[in-house]
């Protein structure tokens, strides 16, 4: 699978179940992404939330993305919470796949968190034969 379309599949899900770690043991939650022209994952969260708390005190994480038609996509990277122009670029992005996101930027304590991938696994159950690749990202 190329990146451009790693990119698409990515793109074609709006949903994501992103795992953490919180005192050794993991938790994971649902969550509305976007994608960046450099695979980075973006989502909106609540400060207050596990996940978010869960990241910054441990910034691993691991995403699931499609679930549909035997298709996924594994990835593990390093979450961050950008500011300033970053975090104008990165709103920019999830604005455009979440057109509601701008109204709950009035929420208090939302926070948004970046997700730069530095692995994936692509598997797709549904082809014979089975095909699942796996690739280190820049």
């Amino acid at each position: 699978m190329t990146r451009a379309e790693l990119l698409a599949f990515l793109r074609m899900h709006r949903l994501a179940v992103v795992s953490t770690v919180h005192d050794g043991a993991p938790q994971a939650a649902v969550v509305g992404i976007a994608v960046s022209d450099e695979l980075e994952i973006i989502f909106d969260t609540l400060t207050t939330s596990r996940k978010y708390q869960n990241l910054r005190a441990d910034p691993r994480a691991a995403l699931v993305i499609g679930w549909d038609a035997e298709q996924t996509a594994q990835l593990e990277g390093v979450a961050d919470f950008p500011t300033g122009a970053e975090l104008a670029a990165c709103k920019q992005v999830y604005f455009a796949a979440w057109p509601d996101g701008p109204d709950r930027e009035a929420w208090p304590n939302i926070g948004y968190v970046r997700v730069r991938p530095g692995w994936v696994r692509f598997s797709d159950f549904g082809a014979v034969p089975a095909l699942v690749e796996e690739s280190e990202l820049e």
